[in-house]
This record gives structure tokens, C-alpha cells and sequence, in this order.
């Protein structure tokens, strides 16, 4: 796996609009409860998820449950557990995508997330102007948490992230940018510095997700909605498709080149 640090593509604009979803996942980060190990913390989080996340049975078949956790820790006759009661709040399915793509399940998703959208979503914004990229980004979210929900239909599992709108910046950017250097560190031994083009590092991670959406690559697939990432990145492609033949191409970057000095060729 390959960590991108930053790209030579400069942008014409501030990209205000990626600043702020930077900014508020951040802050709902840090609003959110603390998950800690005590059955209190659990109790905490699981009613804060089942009001805010995306269930995927919900969302799909719209059953929505009759009883939900409080919060609270209650004494029953199996011990200790989180006490449930009718819910308190009218939840809707469908505005649950939205809230949930600003919900993270730890600060390495949360920091994953933000280090791709800062490398390359202001160029996409750049290219799409504020307004378009806030609606492109939600759009893919929307199409990324349908397209994961479709696929299991029956599941009870809280979706939660940005991983789905951030893929479909991915997949913008491998359109309209295939060919921008981007600096990345590969592990190998020690985090050795590469400037690779854009459709090397970017058709890397889509090959990684779409072997791991399948769920036999690697163990622990199934707390990763894979296929989200898989679904969004395509959204991601088709809505910046048309924006390619006006798309100017990036600078041409001179100096290091894949870690050592480019030299270029002399003519005597």
C-alpha cells in the first residue's frame, strides 16, 4: 500500500468547500462519544450510531426498529447491559446518509479519509468551482452508500464514514488529472519517497478495493465496506467524465523524479 503526501497539481482558487468538510468531520469527531472499553462507553456509542449511522436494512427496506439502545447501562437478569427503549427521535434513512459521512469509527479512518481529500480534492473543486464540488461530493456519497446498502440489504450494521465521498474524488481525479505526479512513501523496509503518476497510485488503491470488496483477500474485510469505496470511486469517474476535454493538463514537474534528480538528456 502506497501513502500519498501531496501532488504537483496547484490550484488556481482556495478550495474553501474542502477545507470545510476537513473542518467539520474534524469537529464531529471530536463531538462524538468516547469510545473507551467500559460496557458505558459501548452503551454510549451504540445509541449514538443507531441515531446517526446508516443501516443498511433501514435504508433499503425501511424497517426501523422498535426499540434502540439509550445509552444507559442497566442491570437485567443476564448482568450488567445497555438498556433499550422506543426511540426518542423520528430518524430519517435517507438524511442518515449524509450524517453518517461524517462520522468516523477512530482517528487512523478519520486521518485516512482527510489525508486523501486534502491531496485531491483541491483540484477537483478548482476544476468544478465551490457549489458543483459540495453537490459532486455528496452525490457520490449518496451513490456509494446506496450501491454498499443494495449489495446487503438485510444487514443491521452501522455504515459510517467518508470513505465512499472521498473515493469519488479519487475517481474524478483519475479522469481529469491521470497524469499529475504524485509524491507517495512506499513501505518497503523504511517509507521510501516515489513521485509515480496519478493513474499508478490511483489505479493501485482502486485495484486494492475492489479485491478486498470481495472479502477473501484479507481477514477483517467485513468491518470495512469495501464496496462502498468500489462504488464511489465509479461514481466519481462518470460525474467528472464530461469535464475532461476542457480540463487543462497539469505542469510538467522538473527535478527529483521517482526519489534521485531527472537528469535530462544532452544535445551537443
Amino acid at each position: 500500500m502506497v501513502i500519498p503526501v501531496h501532488d504537483v497539481n496547484p490550484v488556481r482558487r482556495t478550495p474553501w468547500v474542502t477545507y470545510a468538510l476537513i473542518a467539520a468531520n474534524v469537529l464531529v469527531f471530536l463531538y462524538m462519544p468516547y469510545r473507551g472499553g467500559t460496557l458505558a462507553d459501548t452503551c454510549g456509542m451504540r445509541a449514538f450510531l443507531d441515531q446517526y449511522a446508516v443501516v443498511p436494512r433501514e435504508l433499503i427496506q425501511h424497517q426501523l426498529p422498535r426499540l434502540v439502545p439509550t445509552g444507559d447501562v442497566g442491570m437485567g437478569a443476564r448482568g450488567a447491559g445497555c438498556v433499550i427503549a422506543p426511540p426518542g427521535y423520528d430518524k430519517s434513512p435517507e438524511f442518515s446518509v449524509l450524517t453518517a459521512m461524517f462520522l468516523h469509527g477512530g482517528l487512523l479512518h478519520l486521518l485516512g479519509n482527510m489525508l486523501f481529500l486534502m491531496i485531491f480534492g483541491n483540484n477537483i473543486e478548482d476544476r468544478m468551482g465551490h457549489v458543483r464540488f459540495a453537490l459532486f461530493y455528496a452525490a457520490c456519497g449518496y451513490a456509494a452508500t446506496y450501491g454498499f446498502a443494495l449489495l446487503d440489504a438485510d444487514s443491521a450494521e452501522p455504515l459510517i464514514g467518508a470513505s465512499g465521498a472521498v473515493a469519488g474524488v479519487l475517481g474524478a481525479y483519475l479522469v481529469l488529472y491521470p497524469r499529475a505526479r504524485v509524491w507517495v512513501l512506499v513501505p518497503f523496509l523504511i517509507f521510501l519517497p516515489l513521485r509515480l503518476p496519478a493513474w499508478i497510485v490511483l489505479g493501485f488503491w482502486f485495484v486494492l478495493q475492489a479485491v478486498y470488496s470481495s472479502g477473501d483477500a484479507v481477514e477483517g474485510t467485513a468491518t470495512v465496506a469495501y464496496a462502498a469505496h468500489v462504488v464511489g470511486f465509479l461514481a466519481g469517474m462518470l460525474l467528472a467524465w464530461p469535464l475532461r476535454p476542457g480540463t487543462p493538463p497539469p505542469p510538467e514537474p522538473r527535478g527529483l523524479l521517482f526519489g534521485r534528480n531527472a537528469r535530462p538528456r544532452q544535445t551537443w
